[in-house]
């Protein structure tokens, strides 16, 4: 597996993050709304974003995670990014993310993604177990992952470190035999 890995869905373009993106991340990380409930913060400038680009790109090449551009496949639009990022070899367990423009908000296209990274990760990564976590004020992500199939596990108590302050946190998870059940039907 190469950083030319390339994953399409019906409407979409996963491909691995890259140098001439910086532009287009760094817009998305920097709206307020695609921020209210992450925990990373919007970066103070562009040589910030160029970082954790730098970071993304080291850990693609290094098989520990993998940071997608997620792209219209007919227009080649950019809609956002999405991640697996791989925990101890031991315990085979990816964990996900992902950032949507708001003009992308309420159309499939987060579901549309995360399945497609739970396959990638249960069928090429071969993780045994993978989990997200959203703030319980995020009605969008908390669809987003109950679509996709992924089971709202525990609710952690004021772990998010908010702009409003500290968050409430829903954890889900997916394991291999969901997600083979979950093909069988």
């Amino acid at each position: 597996m190469t950083e030319h890995l390339i994953i399409q869905t019906n409407r979409l373009q996963l491909r691995p993050v890259r140098e001439a993106d910086l532009s287009i991340i760094h817009e998305l990380l920097s709206i307020p709304a695609v921020d209210m409930y992450n925990a990373l913060g919007i970066p103070t400038n562009k040589a910030v974003t160029q970082v954790y680009l730098d970071e993304w790109i080291d850990n693609f090449r290094l098989r520990k995670e993998f940071v997608f551009a997620l792209c219209t496949l007919d227009t080649n639009d950019f809609v956002g990014l999405i991640s697996i990022r791989i925990g101890n070899s031991k315990y085979k367990i990816g964990s996900l993310w992902y950032k949507l423009l708001p003009d992308f908000w309420s159309k499939g296209y987060a579901t549309e993604a995360v399945i497609k990274l739970l396959q990638f990760g249960f069928l090429q990564l071969h993780l045994h177990r993978i989990e997200a976590g959203c703030a319980v004020d995020n009605i969008g992500s908390i669809r987003v992952l109950e679509k996709s199939g992924m089971i709202r596990e525990g609710h952690k108590r004021k772990v998010l470190p908010l702009k409003t302050g500290w968050s409430d946190n829903y954890e889900y998870a997916m394991l291999e035999e969901d997600w083979e059940k979950k093909r069988a039907n």
